[in-house]
């Protein structure tokens, strides 16, 4: 069998397309035909229960079934709908993950409503960053989908006209589709580097601007730095790829996702953000940049309990609103309650002069005493297990980005983050 590069191009790519072959025969073996028409090959994975397809795929429902440690009869007699179908997402994601790793499969698609799509995330999150991974559904985009279900790199295509039976318009949704995976993995070029990865949380450049001065010293230092836009799904990125113990470092210094998940906002990254670097014993270094905003859509009303607050419309997409003292030591504990659990050496920053560009003299959401309340609840909540920093001015100044940069170095010294590797050193 021909080996994938990591890099470079893939001329005929196999594709996992994953469905329940009983009731959506004919959209699946479109599917398979306009995969095949543009190059790649269709690998057919049938995921029903009670029925059986009017074609033979590679891996059946009694391999899939298998795969979850169970059989097909008792999948079926497990409950309900919702018992057998999450015994098949199992067992398709542990199916989908050995063909992976038996370089059998470059891509994924799947195909569903609810059911289809509920089994679908749980086989892109079992495939690594990097492997294409499509999911033609009839609630993409849906904010019935949580944060934490979506796979970093997964694209998603609204399945329009897919209720039942093929028809024109979901032949164009279904032949884009087929055609978007093939070519993703036909060009992929999978994440690599020599050199160690430290990951970096960030809202934007202008409102917390210290990896203007930390990127290019981590890199000097022989890292590759990764930054992560925390407007909802940057973050779930972060925590995806820290789970998978994919950073010999995390500088997570902008948790308004924290705040934002903790106030009932949809701009979240999930229940989990700040708390994956730690269980995977991930070293971190940690501040609050931004837990003083929470944001909200732009088109939804203000949220009752912000209706008086200082508002800004960044766009009309994305709203934001600061809080006040009380909610700011509700923020201070949970991210606190967050870093108890760390598996790892973890330091908390606490910058007492403002956590974003608009939180400091003469700025337009300064709060001298909203600040102050949020400075002295974390300086009592931060537990004993994690270093406590703090600097007398803002996160912007050139004084967080030393402290940053001093504690990381330590950590270095001390054996505890893993060397970077400079130009003309081979990687350890």
């Amino acid at each position: 069998m021909m080996m994938r590069e990591a890099t470079g191009l893939t001329n005929d790519p196999r594709i996992l397309v994953i469905g329940t072959g009983d009731t959506k025969a004919d959209e699946l073996l479109f599917m398979r035909e306009r995969i095949e028409a543009v190059g790649g090959r269709a690998v057919m994975m049938d995921v029903s229960v009670l029925g059986d397809p009017p074609y033979r795929p590679e891996h059946d429902k009694h391999e899939v079934a298998a795969a979850a440690g169970t059989t097909i009869e008792a999948v079926a007699e497990s409950g309900d709908e919702n018992s057998a179908m999450t015994l098949m997402a199992e067992g398709a994601a542990g199916l989908a993950r050995t063909l992976y790793g038996r370089g059998e499969i470059d891509g994924m698609i799947a195909l569903g409503g609810t059911m289809g799509t509920d089994l679908a995330l749980d086989v892109a999150l079992a495939l690594p960053l990097g492997v294409p991974k499509f999911v033609v559904s009839t609630i993409a985009y849906s904010h019935l989908v949580p944060p934490d279900r979506i796979a970093t790199d997964l694209m998603m295509i609204l399945w329009a006209g897919g209720l039942y039976g093929l028809n024109s318009t979901c032949k164009a949704a279904l032949s884009q589709a087929c055609g978007a995976v093939v070519g993703a993995a036909r060009a992929a070029v999978r994440p690599q580097t020599e050199r160690p990865i430290v990951a970096m949380s960030s809202l934007g450049k202008s409102c917390l601007a210290y990896m203007v001065t930390l990127k290019p010293e981590l890199e000097r230092r022989g890292y590759e730095v990764v930054v992560f836009h925390t407007t909802g799904m940057g973050g779930r990125a972060l925590e995806a790829i820290a789970a998978q113990r994919g950073f010999v470092a995390v500088m997570d210094f902008s948790l308004q996702e924290v705040a934002n998940q903790l106030m009932g906002s949809v701009v979240n990254s999930g229940a989990d953000r700040l708390e994956n670097a730690g269980r995977a014993a991930i070293p971190q270094i940690v501040a609050p940049g931004a837990a003083d905003m929470v944001d909200f859509p732009t088109w939804q009303p203000v949220p009752p309990r912000f209706a008086e607050r200082p508002y800004h419309a960044h766009n009309r997409l994305l709203a934001s609103v600061t809080s006040d003292g009380p909610t700011r030591r509700e923020i201070a504990r949970a991210i606190a309650g967050k870093l108890a659990g760390a598996a790892a050496p973890t330091a908390f920053i606490l910058p007492a002069g403002g956590i974003q560009q608009w939180d400091q003299q003469g700025e337009p959401l300064y709060e001298p005493d909203a600040l102050a309340a949020f400075v002295d609840e974390m300086r009592a909540a931060v537990p004993a297990s994690v270093e406590m920093h703090e600097v007398a001015g803002h996160i912007n100044d050139p004084a967080f980005a030393a402290k940053a940069l001093e504690i990381f170095d330590r950590w270095v010294a001390e054996g505890i983050v893993a060397p970077g590797v400079r130009k003309g050193e081979a990687a350890a």
